[in-house]
């Protein structure tokens, strides 16, 4: 009997290390994900019907703008300077779609380092954390938001927002090293669960 609670709490321990080191491991790779991504996060005024169709065509038209300019780019510091330099007309950008809508809201555009859900775009889960992104607020900014990846540009091809298509997933693998990459791909759930330590118990 000794003997077996001995390898049961053997087992155990080594399951709990194995779990730590697991989630350990996925947030360090979160962190080198977040390290070379710029996100793309549009935030409606409100969530009423209006201001969210709102949001989709000032989405649209900051897409359509931003498409050209970040073009055959490659790396993240010119994405970042490009996106500075772009602020002021981003911002203009979206205060035309508002005043061909009839609406008065005024618009906040920055680059932020700012708090993300987990989000999947098509086969890509991004952890939940901290990401850099570009931050387009409408009006008061309490309505739901809308979230993409601007570099490596997951948005603006032929996927209409949804699923990448392949010159993005080439891009998205140019930038992150193999493990980051498919740490994306396989949606793995890396929460810590005790399920097998608490089967060894209910047996000892």
């Amino acid at each position: 009997m000794k003997k077996i609670l001995k390898i049961s709490l053997i087992l155990a321990i080594t399951y709990v290390l194995s779990a730590e080191y697991g989630l350990y491991r996925q947030e360090a790779i979160a962190e080198g994900i977040a390290d070379k991504i710029i996100r793309f996060h549009v935030i409606a005024n409100s969530d009423e019907s209006a201001d969210q169709k709102l949001k989709l065509k000032v989405r649209d038209a900051i897409g359509t703008y931003m498409q050209q300019r970040l073009s055959g780019i490659t790396d993240i510091s010119q994405s970042r300077q490009v996106i500075k330099e772009n602020l002021q007309e981003i911002e203009i950008q979206a205060q035309k779609v508002l005043e061909a809508e009839g609406c008065s809201y005024p618009i906040r555009a920055e680059l932020k380092v700012t708090d993300f859900p987990e989000k999947t775009y098509g086969n890509y889960t991004f952890r939940a954390g901290k990401y850099e992104a570009l931050e387009v607020v409408i009006g008061s900014g309490k309505g739901h938001n809308w979230w993409c990846v601007m570099y490596p540009n997951l948005c603006f091809f032929n996927s209409v927002y949804k699923v990448a298509d392949q010159e993005a997933e080439e891009s998205l693998e140019r930038v992150l090293t193999q493990e980051e990459y498919e740490s994306l791909v396989e949606q793995k759930n890396y929460k810590v669960k005790f399920a097998l330590l608490e089967w060894i118990m209910e047996k000892l």
